[in-house]
């Protein structure tokens, strides 16, 4: 019975962290390049009463064994990293990724960090930086007088200028990726940072031969988190909790009639 206590104990704090799980799922549904997290879990040790395979006489095995398990951890909740929807939104600075990689930014740390949100903006000098003033790296500056920005599907930014029809290149954006995307530290903001789970990120061409993704211009990437599912889960999450707690209940209760037995 003080078993069952704790291994229902542990049930229910998993489900408490399931929960907390889904609720920042679904804060971050409208979260332009957000990705969903998944929680994941864990059986605890066991106490053996009768060894699997144990002798049962000269010539005979235990079957199956006796073993009564402690409880349930969570031991991760793994970044999905889905393509998102894309929506339109004709911002020329509005870019997404079709396919695998990240965009990288210079955070004021001097540390690069790394993205799916391709929400862009022009600071006062011209540079293209994120939501937050942290610029795109590599640094591409747009004059302040440009016109008919575009950007390529290899990340090439092109602009013409008054009174001449030459296009003129700022640069060319360059994308990282990474052997294991779920090994990446989420540190919000959208921005990730790299671990020794992740690897070094691999920089590439948008739409190279590496495997990276293509960049469409005058979209953003939306939240992969699908509202449906994660109710869905909600409830499942909630049912779950809720059988828990009623175990706690039936062995707090069968506690008591043991301590009564000599009343």
């Amino acid at each position: 019975m003080i078993r069952a206590l704790y291994s229902a104990g542990t049930g229910m704090s998993a489900q408490q962290v399931n929960v907390d799980n889904i609720a920042h799922n679904l804060a971050n549904a409208n979260t332009a390049g957000f990705k969903m997290r998944r929680a994941q879990f864990q059986d605890l040790m066991y106490q053996t009463m009768v060894q699997p395979g144990a002798s049962a006489g000269s010539q005979t095995t235990v079957p199956s064994g006796l073993q009564i398990g402690l409880g349930t951890r969570t031991v991760s909740n793994e970044t999905l990293f889905t393509q998102g929807d894309f929506s339109l939104t004709n911002n020329p600075l509005d870019l997404v990724i079709q396919g695998k990689g990240f965009f990288q930014v210079r955070r004021p740390t001097g540390e690069l960090a790394y993205t799916r949100a391709g929400s862009f903006h022009s600071d006062r000098d011209g540079n293209i930086v994120t939501a937050d003033g942290d610029a795109l790296e590599p640094q591409i500056t747009i004059p302040a007088e440009a016109q008919a920005l575009t950007i390529g599907n290899d990340g090439t930014v092109s602009y013409t200028l008054p009174g001449q029809t030459a296009t003129q290149t700022a640069g060319q954006i360059q994308i990282a990726n990474f052997t294991n995307p779920g090994g990446l530290n989420s540190i919000g903001r959208n921005l990730y940072m790299p671990t020794d789970s992740s690897g070094d990120p691999q920089i590439g061409t948008p739409g190279g031969q590496e495997g990276m993704g293509s960049l469409l211009q005058g979209y953003v990437e939306q939240s992969n988190v699908s509202v449906v599912t994660e109710f869905i889960n909600l409830i499942v999450a909630q049912r779950a909790y809720e059988a828990n707690s009623k175990v706690v209940k039936a062995a707090d209760e069968m506690y008591q009639e043991a301590n009564n037995v000599t009343r």
